[in-house]
């Protein structure tokens, strides 16, 4: 017997069950899940881009220099050092170094190492500054003097001082007011 069928005989395979409209598989709908994820994820990726070029292009402007009271001169013993933050948020640390009774017996640095950005202290018991991301160290002008930042050349950045009336204040960067437009 043959296993060939005339074309008029009805088929004993079962037919693909039809989707109706607005019935899709789980592929159908985790193939449009996976495109719109990629399309979202692509959108995020250049928005971000945009942003870091933007305030690369466009800084914020300067707000110049004011001073700011830091501390009282009496309020700091010879090796001792206090940490201080500026109205634009960097981090700084003022030591006393000598008691000549100005403000040249201080000196204000930054809390910020420049090799990789770890934070600085004062060891007064060592009489130097110190990161000990890198084991950086620092004398006590902010001259590298150890560790990676010796071999880079690098020092602490230094601000400017003065103190009136018993007052010692510092020079730092103002805030800029109201952001840019």
């Amino acid at each position: 017997m043959s296993d060939v069928q005339p074309e008029d005989a009805p088929s004993t395979q079962e037919p693909e069950p039809a989707h109706p409209a607005g019935n899709d598989t789980r592929r159908d709908f985790l193939g449009r899940a996976g495109g719109v994820a990629l399309i979202g994820g692509v959108v995020a990726s250049y928005g971000s881009l945009a942003a870091v070029a933007g305030r690369f292009m466009f800084p914020e402007p300067d707000g110049g220099k004011v001073w700011v009271y830091a501390a009282r001169l009496a309020d700091v013993a010879v090796g001792q050092a206090l940490s201080f933050s500026t109205p634009s948020g960097a981090r700084l640390t003022i030591a006393r170094t000598k008691d000549t009774g100005g403000a040249e017996d201080f000196i204000a640095l930054s809390s910020v190492c420049p090799h990789l950005g770890c934070q600085v202290h004062w060891e007064e018991q060592n009489d130097r500054f110190f990161c000990p991301c890198h084991n950086g160290v620092f004398d006590p002008e902010g001259r590298g003097i150890g560790g990676p930042v010796l071999d880079a050349g690098q020092s602490l950045a230094s601000y400017p001082l003065r103190a009136e009336n018993g007052l010692l204040f510092i020079e730092v960067d103002a805030p800029v007011q109201g952001g840019a437009a």
